[in-house]
């Protein structure tokens, strides 16, 4: 309770008054709630409380991730929680040199309570011999959405087959798809069941759009970021080389930022996210998976370069601003391509996004119309060609 109290726990969420009941007798479950929602609260205390109820201390708990940030932001978790008890935990996962494969293994033999694990490296140390898991009592599956749209499904099978079958199985994800139904039927023993405020964007999120053609969408970043009202952003696109690419395109027209992304080894990527959270670093551009693995309060402007190609994406993108009861801004650009994509999105928050007029001297931009053929749209491209090189005279709009 001191370390809740000194976290800044106060009153449970909805997940929490759900979940660590059903978990605390000993209950599998599937949970389906939003990111944002206090997902790991609701099963990190329920489990430290059956750790510190037992008399024989082994490797109790594995917590399967799909990223080495949310393995690293849950084990943070843990860290807090547990601060004035004797309950450990280490992160495993994989990325940089050899070093960091061997703290992992040492820290394995030497024991610990609670391993939170990335599939491919857990597999890694199971194989060598070094990971024993007999007596393994709580798994938890959490992103497991996300950890199966990465490919991980039989990594998790393979996993499983090192687990004693008498075990509490908790699956937690953002959506609820077929196949997570189908991994569920496998893994779980008659599960107790609990959906909240599934595909809501949080209330205290400002959601806009941009209708605008892919040549205005740089111009059209560096006019927002103009405005010193936002001072920690996140820039979301869907693919990786997109976010190689903007980092370049921002560092062209002096706009500080960084790109967070697979090709770097796991110092560079802890580094950014350190000065990021630290508000050292303004913006940070990234994929969907970090969508999934940040967990960063203050955020004040989430902007969508493209529109995501999976709905329930857009909600874990915007959900990365206005945590904690908190506000902010979320802008996202539709170009004529995008347009029945971010149609699936307001109809999956059941409301429609407002759009805003470009600013001056921008010139014309798409007109939204979800249900017309992007090609008709090809004499206002030609306009907007035609009026970018007198707007590069006057570079900054109004």
């Amino acid at each position: 309770m001191e370390g809740l109290s000194n976290m800044g726990y106060k009153q449970p969420t909805a997940i929490q008054q759900q979940a660590i009941p059903a978990i605390l007798q000993n209950k599998d479950l599937i949970a389906c709630a939003q990111t944002g929602t206090g997902k790991t609260a609701s099963f990190i205390l329920p489990v430290m409380h059956h750790i510190i109820q037992s008399k024989d201390r082994h490797v109790s708990t594995l917590i399967l991730v799909p990223t080495r940030e949310l393995a690293v932001q849950i084990d943070q978790h843990v860290e807090g929680f547990s601060y004035f008890t004797d309950v450990s935990s280490i992160a495993v996962y994989g990325g940089g040199d050899g070093s960091v494969y061997e703290q992992q293994r040492r820290a394995l033999i030497h024991g610990t309570d609670i391993i939170i694990a990335t599939p491919g490296r857990l597999i890694a140390h199971l194989v060598s011999g070094i990971v024993k898991l007999d007596y393994l009592q709580h798994l938890v599956l959490d992103e497991a959405d996300r950890m199966l749209d990465m490919g991980f499904s039989d990594d998790i099978m393979r996993i499983v087959s090192y687990l004693p079958k008498k075990r509490q199985t908790l699956l937690f994800s953002a959506t609820m798809p077929p196949k997570i139904r189908t991994l569920a039927n496998k893994l779980l023993h008659e599960p107790e069941q609990i959906n909240v405020a599934i595909s809501q964007p949080a209330s205290g999120i400002l959601q806009q759009a941009y209708m605008v053609f892919d040549e205005q969408k740089i111009p059209l970043i560096e006019s927002l970021l103009k405005d010193t009202e936002y001072k920690s952003i996140i820039v979301f696109a869907s693919r990786k080389d997109k976010v190689k690419d903007l980092e370049k395109s921002f560092k062209k027209i002096k706009i500080e930022s960084k790109a967070f992304h697979s090709d770097l080894d796991q110092s560079e990527r802890e580094i950014i996210m350190r000065s990021f959270k630290n508000k050292q670093l303004r913006v940070i551009i990234g994929t969907d998976v970090l969508s999934r693995g940040i967990d960063i309060t203050g955020i004040d402007l989430v902007v969508n370069f493209d529109v995501p190609p999976d709905p329930e994406d857009y909600i874990h993108r915007i959900g990365r601003t206005a945590r904690a009861e908190s506000t902010g801004t979320a802008i996202t650009f539709i170009n004529e391509k995008d347009q029945r994509r971010f149609s699936s999105i307001e109809n999956l928050i059941g409301r429609e996004i407002d759009k805003l007029s470009l600013p001056e001297g921008f010139g014309d931009a798409p007109v939204y119309n979800p249900k017309a053929k992007s090609s008709n749209d090809n004499n206002k491209r030609r306009n907007w060609k035609k009026k970018k090189p007198q707007q590069q005279q006057n570079k900054t709009p109004n």
